[in-house]
């Protein structure tokens, strides 16, 4: 674990989340089109802040709209269904089998963070239409949508101030040398340790990286067992961390 000082102060209460729902969640946000994509929608119609959430391969998941909707305490948080309608069976995870596996590469070929990647910007230039009050975006991505953020932020254009990569697949340390904004990683006991080093190495700016050694990938959306009192607890520390990079850095 490591973290490079904020430039920023925030307030201690910027991390406070609400009681942890195991079981039967249900969301507070709604569901409306922005930029061509069902979007859940969530947190204050008047923040300044908004947060882009790229959810796992799984879809508008109870224990993901939760998360959502925690973070959406402090800003205006979108969460488009890049998926159209058709996420991943959490079935197929972990892909144990050699029919799994051929099913989950179908699926991030078509859905392919490369392919998903070049229409975050235009998205967020439409929802900035829709949200003229939100002047400072941050986005955050689950499994491959930590691909995303990272590939969405090593732009010279970026529109996002931070990024936040949370049990993020397909690490590459390479990837780190390119990102131009502070970053927060969050790894699960299943992420390669020895990249998700060399990615912390290679990171230029602010950052914080932290591996939650008991934790599978996929904690802090759809494969999280809520009921597990320390997937419980894991679950809202790692929440109340990313508020905290967020307070300090957006």
């Amino acid at each position: 674990m490591s973290a490079m000082p904020a430039t920023h102060g925030h307030s201690a209460a910027c991390c406070n989340i609400p009681p942890v729902v195991e079981t039967g969640y249900k969301e507070i946000g709604s569901y409306e089109q922005l930029g061509g994509f069902n979007t859940y929608t969530t947190g204050s119609s008047n923040a300044t802040k908004g947060l882009l959430f790229i959810f796992d391969i799984f879809g508008f998941y109870p224990q993901t709209l939760q998360g959502a909707d925690i973070l959406g305490q402090k800003y205006r948080v979108l969460m488009p269904d890049w998926f159209e309608g058709k996420p991943a069976d959490i079935s197929v995870f972990p892909p144990d089998t050699p029919e799994k596996k051929e099913t989950l590469t179908a699926f991030l070929s078509k859905n392919h963070p490369a392919i998903v990647g070049p229409k975050v910007k235009a998205y967020v230039a439409a929802t900035s239409a829709k949200y003229p009050a939100v002047t400072s975006w941050a986005i955050v991505g689950f499994c491959w949508g930590g691909k995303v953020v990272s590939n969405v932020t090593s732009t010279d254009d970026t529109p996002f101030k931070v990024g936040a990569e949370v049990h993020p697949a397909m690490v590459d340390a390479e990837d780190a040398k390119g990102i131009k904004v502070p970053l927060i990683l969050l790894a699960s006991k299943d992420e390669d340790a020895e990249e998700v080093k060399k990615f912390e190495a290679n990171l230029k700016g602010p950052k914080y990286v932290e591996t939650y050694g008991d934790q599978i990938h996929g904690w802090m959306a759809a494969r999280s067992n809520l009921s597990d009192p320390r997937n419980k607890e894991e679950y809202a520390r790692g929440y109340k961390k990313l508020l905290e990079f967020f307070g300090e850095h957006l």
